[in-house]
């Protein structure tokens, strides 16, 4: 690996600079941008921008697809002084309705069929709608371009939503530094390289999602996005577009390592990585046979920090079920139950210190006082830090291991569930009384959700009509994959549910 990588952060509407003019930047369905017209659409779009939104610090939200728009934004709004919030194209109304008033938008910008799913009351009265083809017919016509800002590193850039294991999406807070040294980080220990072509397959409102952008174009590569259908649909665009480098989750890993790779897809692969769950033995052994010339990356990380570790591919073989050690730019403590740093093999609580740790959770002060505390004693860095929840241990030789976590979160094919979330929408039919929603473990998804629930008395056909009023208020991958119905609950010694011998029985 080459040297440290440099440590200041710049505004992050600069990362586009490094792209040689000529160079593809963005390999579109129907056309493909050269760095000098990536640059050349950045600087339009974001002057439309704020001339549609003046006042510095406004938000504004995508809610799309893959599209050239929303591949822009992250650098047109954080050089036209906005702020942006990317919605996850998979979410429905409900969601979406909640992220836009929580966020307070002013201006959304999406597909047109998305946009018509709104009703009234879901995005707050002041924000303007417009459709993608409205967008670029408005920038054609508007005269004027901006130049690269001299935005303050440390200014807010983009709010990411996620979900916690308690209430609704809350938003994390991201700053330009965050993004910048997340970019050149990563670029960093990929080894990225300006021949690279990076497949992104990761919805664009995750932070890695938003990372393949950022990190590619820091190191003048190009980026092909990529909606898929089909597992066999990310073959084929490794094939069409000679990709290097791809990212993906377990369950997707697992569905890619089923398929019958031709040459032409997997020969020009030179480095996987993978986020969102750990991955298994088997899986490790399946992509080291598929694709036996590609460096294998394992990462860990959390949206309020964007990224913590990653294991170095050399050590794969030896440690597949390691999460690696700190990335760059991250310092990585292990605090054990008495406030002190772990010892070897001890068990404690992973500590994320350093320039990456996100500015806190959007007009939430008393979760961002539970997530955001002072960095331990022990930190170089000190400042804030995010106390992530994850129990893991360091071994004698310094490589982590992930042991469990102390909430709820169901991860599942990659996103991050919210039990309460799911049981709030479940108890909002009417219905039902009481409701626990659970993550099983799953081969192909990392969990699958189980929603164990206690009908209304008054209720008529529940089992019936349950799942097609989730299926209507909630997005595909928060779908219960089976509906366990109770008579009754069973309850822990303070009465409350027991959720511990729910999952026993449900796992069973």
């Amino acid at each position: 690996m080459s040297a440290a990588p440099d440590p200041i952060p710049r505004p992050l509407d600069h990362l586009a600079l490094n792209g040689g003019d000529e160079a593809p930047a963005l390999i579109l369905r129907d056309r493909t941008l050269t760095y000098r017209e990536l640059r050349d659409r950045v600087a339009r779009l974001s002057s439309w921008l704020s001339s549609a939104v003046p006042e510095s610090g406004s938000r504004v939200a995508t809610w799309c697809a893959k599209t050239e728009l929303a591949c822009l934004m992250p650098l047109a709004a954080a050089r036209a002084g906005l702020v942006h919030v990317p919605v996850n194209p998979l979410l429905k109304r409900a969601q979406v309705g909640h992220i836009l008033q929580d966020s307070g938008t002013e201006l959304l910008l999406g597909t047109k069929s998305r946009l018509s799913s709104l009703e009234t009351g879901d995005s707050p009265d002041n924000c303007s709608v417009m459709g993608e083809d409205a967008v670029w017919e408005a920038v054609e016509t508007h005269e004027g371009a901006l130049a690269t800002s001299d935005a303050d590193p440390d200014d807010l850039a983009a709010i990411l939503y996620t979900s916690g294991s308690t209430g609704r999406p809350k938003g994390v807070m991201l700053s330009h530094a965050n993004m910048w040294l997340g970019a050149v980080s990563v670029a960093h220990y990929l080894g990225m390289r300006s021949d690279d072509v990076v497949l992104a397959v990761l919805p664009l409102s995750f932070d890695y999602g938003q990372n393949q952008l950022l990190n590619a174009w820091f190191a003048g590569a190009a980026v092909t996005p990529l909606d898929y259908l089909f597992p066999k649909d990310v073959a084929k665009a490794c094939a069409k577009h000679g990709v290097t480098t791809l990212a993906a989750v377990p369950p997707l890993w697992v569905q890619l390592t089923e398929l019958d790779w031709p040459q032409e897809a997997s020969v020009p692969l030179r480095r996987l990585t993978n986020s969102g769950g750990a991955l298994t033995e088997d899986l490790v052994q399946d992509l080291r046979t598929i694709f036996p010339q590609a460096k294998l990356f394992p990462m860990y990380g959390l949206t309020e920090a964007f990224r913590s570790t990653y294991l170095d591919p050399s050590l794969v073989d030896a440690h597949p079920t390691s999460m690696g050690t700190a990335i760059p730019f991250a310092e990585i403590l292990v605090i054990n139950d008495v406030g002190e740093v772990a010892g070897p093999d001890e068990e404690g609580e992973l500590v994320h210190c350093g320039p990456l740790v996100a500015l806190g959770y959007w007009q939430d002060t008393e979760r961002t006082a539970e997530r955001f505390k002072p960095a331990p004693e022990a930190s170089e860095y000190g400042g804030m830090a995010v106390y992530s929840g994850d129990r893991v241990k360091r071994s004698e030789n310094g490589l982590l291991y992930f042991v469990g976590r102390r909430d709820a979160m169901i991860k599942s094919a990659g996103n991050r569930i919210s039990p309460q979330e799911l049981e709030d929408a479940a108890r909002s039919t009417g219905l039902v009384a009481e409701a626990v929603a659970l993550g099983v473990a799953d081969e192909r998804l990392g969990h699958a959700v189980h929603l164990v629930v206690r009908a209304s008395s008054d209720a008529v056909d529940a089992e019936l009509h349950l799942p097609k009023l989730l299926a209507k208020e909630l997005p595909n991958f928060m779908q219960p994959k089976v509906i366990h119905w109770r008579d009754a609950m069973p309850l822990n010694p303070n009465g409350k549910i027991d959720r511990t011998a729910l999952a026993r029985e449900v796992a069973t």
